[in-house]
């Protein structure tokens, strides 16, 4: 059986795609391969989204933005953009979502917990979904 390997992408790779990786790394360890990249990179990680993940028992404020790559791309079985769009590299035969949620950019946190609550929600099911899906 192999590991499921999830790339999530956003603009700065700063709070949504951090959020995301944070949340599935915690809840799913190490039954899924988790990435995390961002089209033009930030220098440091939001820290309304550090607060709020910390609220969840959840540190990511050690986390650095990272640039996309093709090959962060081709490693993924399952690609999440987070209003990025075409700025994503595409591969034939790769799983595709694209997650429209709110940019916490400038936000402050009660802006930012809606956000990530649904991200949660959004993990949650992903999760279930990869977990429960046969593999090969």
């Amino acid at each position: 059986m192999t590991t499921p390997t999830v790339l999530f992408v956003c603009v700065h790779n700063a709070g949504r795609s951090q959020m995301a990786a944070g949340y599935l790394q915690h809840l799913a360890g190490d039954r899924i391969q988790v990435l995390s990249a961002g089209s033009e990179p930030g220098d440091q990680i939001n820290p309304a989204a550090v607060a709020a993940m910390a609220e969840e028992g959840i540190d990511i404020a050690g986390n650095q933005p990272k640039v996309l790559t093709t090959e962060a791309v081709h490693a993924a079985d399952v690609v999440i953009t987070m209003g990025c769009g075409d700025e994503c590299p595409y591969f034939p035969g790769k799983r595709y979502e694209d997650w429209r949620l709110d940019d916490p950019a400038g936000q402050g946190i009660d802006a930012v917990r809606p956000i990530r609550d649904e991200i949660r929600r959004r993990i949650e099911a992903l999760i279930q979904e990869l977990l429960d899906a046969p593999r090969g």
